[in-house]
């Protein structure tokens, strides 16, 4: 592992890992969900020196039932977070008198099988603002907002089979993927529960979509993991033919990020423990036309670098979020780590 990189062991295994960021400033607290545990635990961290370095410490933590699947800010200090057992919470940090985290709402089992009456995991969830949408095994979507108890809207039968991610590409529209590798794209101003376009994450390969992320600013720009290891980029304002499927990880890819800033960059981690930095910048290009580098640069014949962040951890790593030059991740040995001075 590089200079550059710091493990940090908390004896529970790292589902997700978000920043806590700020307006102007740097990121310096961050929160951890864990999984696989009697008990799982939301945790907020923040940074002390020691020996000059910079380490994490727990300053709080929350009981949470159910495997964490998902966490996501909506404001800087109020974040959603998901269960394996089909909640979902909006959750506060609180300051005083001391630092604790205060339910603000919660959407008991909205994830379930209606027939069997059992609950189905909350696979993942997206946000617009204070919008939010959750997928699960159910094949079920809800459309939530943080200002009232109740869905907004349910689609029922939106998938006859689980679905595994989805990204908001704008207030009304949102993109899911299932199990079997199909994407739809939904219009939510539409009054009937049909997706507005459906087509394949991959022709060649039946593997399923494990997660996606569209371009910071420009949002028609998608790129999707999926579970064998692929990277598929589509301009979906053109059609859903993909620019570019690129043979990438050994396993699943289990997140995707673009740098909040610097979107030419591009991070994606794997259930074979490998965290890779993608940058589509090319030789001497700037940053203002980093959407057409993700158009232009990375099929078969374009110029992306590709750079490994640390050595193979042999475990998944489940989580990834950058900020300005700080990396953080999460795994399944259970440890995550800080990554400082990632080159940009």
């Amino acid at each position: 592992m590089s200079e550059s990189m710091h493990g940090t062991f908390i004896s529970e295994k790292v589902s997700k890992i978000r920043w806590k960021r700020e307006d102007f400033t740097e990121a310096k607290t961050f929160v951890t969900g864990s999984w696989e545990n009697p008990v799982n635990q939301i945790t907020y961290w923040t940074f002390e020196v020691n020996d000059d370095e910079l380490y994490p410490v727990v300053v709080s933590s929350h009981a949470f039932l159910g495997d964490v699947t998902e966490l996501k800010f909506i404001s800087k200090d109020r974040f959603v977070a998901s269960s394996s057992v089909g909640s979902i919470k909006l959750l506060q940090i609180q300051d005083n008198p001391y630092t604790q985290f205060k339910e603000v709402m919660l959407w008991k089992y909205v994830h379930n099988f209606s027939v069997s009456t059992d609950f189905a995991s909350c696979t993942a969830l997206s946000t617009f603002e204070e919008d939010i949408v959750s997928v699960g095994e159910d094949g079920r979507i809800n459309l939530l907002t943080a200002r009232e108890e109740n869905p907004v809207r349910i689609i029922e039968n939106a998938d006859s089979c689980s679905l595994h991610c989805v990204d908001f590409l704008r207030h009304s529209e949102i993109l899911t993927g299932n199990l079997r590798g199909h994407m739809k794209v939904w219009d939510l101003r539409s009054d009937q529960d049909i997706p507005a376009t459906t087509f394949m994450l991959s022709e060649q390969v039946k593997t399923e979509a494990t997660s996606i992320a569209h371009h910071p600013t420009q949002r028609h720009i998608v790129v999707a993991g999926g579970g064998d290891g692929s990277l598929t980029v589509w301009d979906l304002r053109r059609n859903t033919y993909p620019i570019s499927q690129l043979n990438a990880h050994s396993k699943a890819v289990a997140e995707i990020m673009f740098h909040p800033d610097r979107p030419e960059h591009l991070f994606t981690c794997s259930l074979g423990g490998e965290l890779w930095q993608w940058n589509a910048q090319g030789s001497k290009l700037k940053p203002d036309t980093a959407d057409k580098h993700w158009l232009n640069t990375v099929g078969a014949n374009g110029n992306v670098n590709v750079t490994s962040l640390c050595s193979a951890l042999h475990k998944p790593i489940n989580s990834i979020d950058v900020d300005r030059s700080t990396l953080l991740c999460g795994c399944d040995n259970e440890a995550m780590y800080v990554i400082k001075n990632i080159m940009l």
